[in-house]
């Protein structure tokens, strides 16, 4: 896997700096920005949100400029992009100015992150599932590396201090993707037609697919903003919930390190209903069970194991159920797809909550959504294996 080894580190190094500079420090900054300039979390928040929208917006046309033009440019231009906006969030006065930012920062996200890095792993590495899943077991550490960094940096250096060092560092890689990645893209009079997208969505498989990443982002990004309060409400105390919750990230590793093992003697499809078999489980036994941290694990365990695999069935079967032509379009609609169930989780389970006195009928919703997504990847499956 020498090529594919060399390629795996040059897009490990754009998006374990990209996660770590561009969208992990914004859950840090907001306390201290709070405290200097006296915005509401609130409205910070908002402005956060239009920028992860802006990002699934452009997903489509990102998509299309990496068919047409490859990665390469788009990663190093989106990491360039991603730097400076960084050094100019350190700046920051003025709160139009920082809705401005986070608008513009959306668009650095769709450039320099997973879209168009997934788009050059799926079209040059020679074994891409495997890749992708080497890429994934990288990554996974992103947050325990730039967590307790950003932390460090806020303390010592201030907020503002804090985020020109992490600019500089989103900087560090760029020369590398500039350098290091090839285009592969054919000659202007070789090069095919954009596909249309429209017979492309309507299809069974695009539609199963589209679904069932609908529903595992509505609950993970509604998992991630209330899984504490929820484990709090069944009794635990905060540090015994934080624990448990804390076990998430090795457990995905785990689960990925198990299937990077495993290699090319299993199925992208059939890891996709394997990981959304674990989805209900989960779920299921995140409702039922009592508030006990040693049972708990169990649920930490299944949903570890989902939300672990289906992050590389996300970037590998659009190209086994559709095929690889388009891909980065493809991918991209398939993004789009996703940002409304993924911005509106939050608030609409905090809704709940407040309208119920507590998180009681927001489990069977998720266990319904859970369901609906293995249903879903079950019916893309069968689609596109026809």
């Amino acid at each position: 896997m020498g090529n594919d080894a060399r390629l795996i580190l040059i897009i490990a190094a754009t998006q374990f700096t990209g996660w770590g500079t561009m969208f992990i420090p914004f859950q840090l900054m907001v306390a201290p920005m709070e405290a200097d300039l006296g915005w509401s979390r609130a409205t910070m928040n908002i402005a956060f949100t239009l920028g992860l929208l802006v990002s699934g917006l452009a997903a489509v046309p990102v998509g299309r400029i990496v068919d047409r033009a490859g990665g390469r440019l788009p990663l190093a231009w989106g990491g360039l992009a991603g730097a400076a906006l960084l050094a100019v969030w350190s700046q920051i006065t003025w709160l139009p100015a920082f809705f401005a930012l986070w608008l513009v920062m959306g668009l650095a996200h769709a450039f320099a992150l997973w879209g168009a890095a997934m788009a050059v792993m799926v079209t040059q590495a020679r074994e891409p599932v495997r890749s992708i899943t080497t890429l994934t077991f990288i990554t996974g550490f992103t947050g325990t590396v730039f967590l307790p960094l950003i932390a460090w940096l806020e303390a010592h250096l201030g907020w503002r201090g804090a985020l020109l060092a992490l600019a500089a560092l989103q900087a560090l890689p760029v020369p590398l993707a500039l350098l290091c990645l090839r285009d592969a893209r054919p000659p202007a009079k070789e090069r095919p037609a954009p596909i249309p997208l429209g017979p492309v969505i309507r299809r069974p498989a695009f539609i199963g697919l589209a679904l069932c990443l609908c529903a595992h982002s509505f609950i993970g990004t509604g998992l991630g903003a209330h899984l504490v309060l929820m484990l709090r409400e069944k009794g635990l105390d905060t540090a015994t919930a934080v624990t448990v919750v804390a076990f998430q990230g090795p457990l995905q590793v785990a689960a990925r390190a198990v299937l990077f093992f495993l290699g090319n003697r299993v199925q992208v499809l059939r890891v996709g209903i394997f990981a959304c078999l674990c989805l209900p489980v989960a779920l299921g036994w995140l409702w039922l069970s009592p508030g006990e941290m040693l049972v708990l694990m169990g649920f930490v365990l299944f949903w570890a194991m989902a939300d672990g695999l289906l992050t590389i069935v996300r970037a590998a079967a659009p190209a086994e159920l559709l095929g690889r032509e388009g891909y980065g379009a493809i991918s991209g609609a398939l993004t789009a797809s996703t940002v409304l169930p993924r911005a509106m989780a939050p608030a609409v389970i905090a809704g709940i909550w407040q309208a119920s006195g507590g998180y009681g009928p927001v489990m069977p919703l998720l266990l319904a959504l859970a369901v609906v997504a293995l249903g879903a990847f079950v019916f893309a499956a069968k689609d596109g294996r026809a």
